[in-house]
């Protein structure tokens, strides 16, 4: 896992082609407790081809069981605080820090304060998915 301080003190989202915050659905993301999960871009969001896009609100607690799939990831915090736990760290991400994981690269992701924490998922579609046009 790489870890990226954060460049800038605040970031702008922008629905731009995809779904608008208040639009976008939730789904049920596997292995997440206490997650809410909203596709913003890719899949039924929009038409990226290439990745798609996701925001997760971690309640308190909330956390998603160790797993790794086969695709490049990025997580984004965007408020509160996230713990990202790898074989060969663990990471504590604040507002606008990042990091990547690579494909194969097993990881936790814990909200382990008592307040809501946000994060942007941007990751690869999973081999099989039909590439998007």
């Amino acid at each position: 896992m790489r870890a990226r301080a954060r460049p800038h003190p605040r970031a702008v989202l922008r629905a731009a082609g995809g779904r608008a915050l208040m639009e976008a659905s939730a789904f049920e993301a596997a292995r997440h407790h206490d997650v809410i999960a909203q596709r913003l871009h890719g899949f039924d969001a929009s038409s990226a081809s290439k990745f798609w896009v996701g925001l997760s609100h971690y309640e308190p607690g909330g956390h998603a069981e160790r797993d790794a799939s086969g695709t490049e990831k990025v997580y984004i915090v965007l408020e509160g605080e996230i713990t990202v736990v790898t074989d060969d760290q663990e990471a504590v991400l604040g507002p606008m820090d990042s990091c990547f994981l690579a494909p194969g690269e097993a990881r936790a992701v814990e909200n382990r304060t008592q307040a809501r924490a946000s994060m942007l998922v941007v990751m690869e579609y999973p081999p099989g998915t039909p590439a998007r046009t």
